[in-house]
């Protein structure tokens, strides 16, 4: 439970607000079909998901487990910080030819690629041992805060107060983080 729960909740939090939940907004007022963009966006999802839990098996036996827990924390520390900001909504282009999900595939893979829940990923891949329940709870949690973005779509930002929940989230990583960060450091 401990490889598949904490990534879960650190990627729903990391997400809201976020610029891959306003595209996957986007991407739903675009195509019409809301099952073939959900398909493309989880399978993106996963496919960054295992990338990033694949790249922090790496680090198992390499780094001691201290220094991946102060890693973890700043992974959150980052992650919360982030959401404290506005992300800028990303823009559509109109070029290409590609099908609906191989275009939403592709937009939504690129932009999650080196995105902070990635990295909050492979570190929880790391500390866990765990890299396939890891990427599993990761793509969960990223795919369970862009699924209200798919279904209201044109009408999320109306509907979600996103600055409140982005905030929110925020605050929440950064507690968590500093939790980490000052209990493996000794402090409390």
């Amino acid at each position: 439970m401990e490889a598949l729960l904490p990534p879960l909740v650190a990627a729903f939090l990391a997400e809201w607000g976020d610029k891959t939940q306003l595209l996957a907004a986007m991407l739903a007022i675009r195509f019409p079909s809301r099952n073939s963009v959900l398909f493309a966006i989880g399978l993106a999802t996963l496919l960054n998901a295992a990338l990033s839990a694949f790249a922090g098996s790496f680090l198992i036996g390499l780094i001691p487990f201290r220094a991946l827990t102060l890693m973890t924390a700043l992974a959150l520390l980052l992650a919360g910080a982030g959401a404290l900001f506005p992300s800028k909504s990303p823009r559509l282009e109109s070029r290409g030819r590609g099908g609906m999900v191989i275009a939403s595939l592709f937009a939504f893979g690129v932009l999650q690629f080196g995105d902070k829940t990635q990295f909050i990923t492979a570190c929880l891949a790391a500390r866990s041992g765990a890299p396939w329940l890891t990427a599993i709870g990761s793509a969960c949690g990223t795919l369970a805060a862009d699924i209200p973005a798919v279904l209201l779509a044109n009408r999320f930002s109306a509907v979600v107060p996103l600055a409140a929940v982005r905030l929110a989230a925020g605050a929440m990583l950064l507690t968590v983080g500093a939790f980490v960060a000052i209990s493996i450091l000794g402090l409390i």
